[in-house]
């Protein structure tokens, strides 16, 4: 299974879900986790394109689609319950909002929070979700949505970043509006002429 390949502990089944955790019972640091997780969730979105394809051919108008929540966090993890019945399994708030962002991402998505996309963004292609409420939180949640490995785009589509003592930039063409790309090329239009003492 695909999840098991890249490290990440089958938690359980709940109806047509399945809910899967990355860092216990072996974890190689947050950063890790969260990149093993996301490659995990595009490996399995792959497989499931070729599946639909293959449900295509043998018949089925409209095949299975799958969507995916991922969030890194601190959760408890252990045995639960009782000496009637024991679960190995993982709680915690972080749990709820995986869940949250599963039920907010559409078939074929992946969502994730702010939080996982700190860890994956310069190895990730991401495009902004917008924020979402989730029932149990103060605030609002920034979501991203997960497009593919930034080495698996062409060169037009990859993301452009700099961080310089006085330079920051975060260039990413193929998630901007054309209104936004005219706005980016007319500010970096004005500093190449301030560059090349224009």
């Amino acid at each position: 299974m695909i999840a098991l390949e890249y490290g990440a502990t089958i938690d359980k089944y709940v109806g047509d879900a399945i809910m899967i955790f990355f860092g216990d019972p072996e974890s190689k640091g947050i950063r890790e986790d969260a990149l093993a997780c996301v490659a995990k969730a595009i490996a399995m979105r792959d497989c499931m394109v070729e599946l639909q394809r293959d449900w295509r051919e043998s018949g089925i108008e409209k095949p299975l689609r799958c969507r995916m929540g991922i969030h890194t966090d601190y959760c408890t993890v252990g045995n639960f319950g009782s000496d009637d019945r024991m679960d190995y399994t993982i709680i915690g708030s972080g749990v709820n909002l995986a869940s949250r962002l599963e039920g907010a991402a559409t078939p074929g998505e992946i969502i994730i929070s702010y939080e996982t996309h700190a860890h994956i963004k310069d190895r990730f292609h991401c495009q902004e979700a917008g924020r979402i409420e989730v029932k149990g939180m103060a605030y609002p949640v920034a979501t991203y949505r997960v497009m593919d490995f930034l080495d698996r785009m062409d060169t037009a589509h990859q993301p452009i970043r700099a961080d310089l003592p006085h330079l920051q930039l975060n260039l990413e063409v193929a998630a901007m509006s054309d209104e936004e790309q005219r706005a980016a090329a007319e500010i970096l239009s004005k500093a190449l002429k301030a560059l090349s003492g224009d």
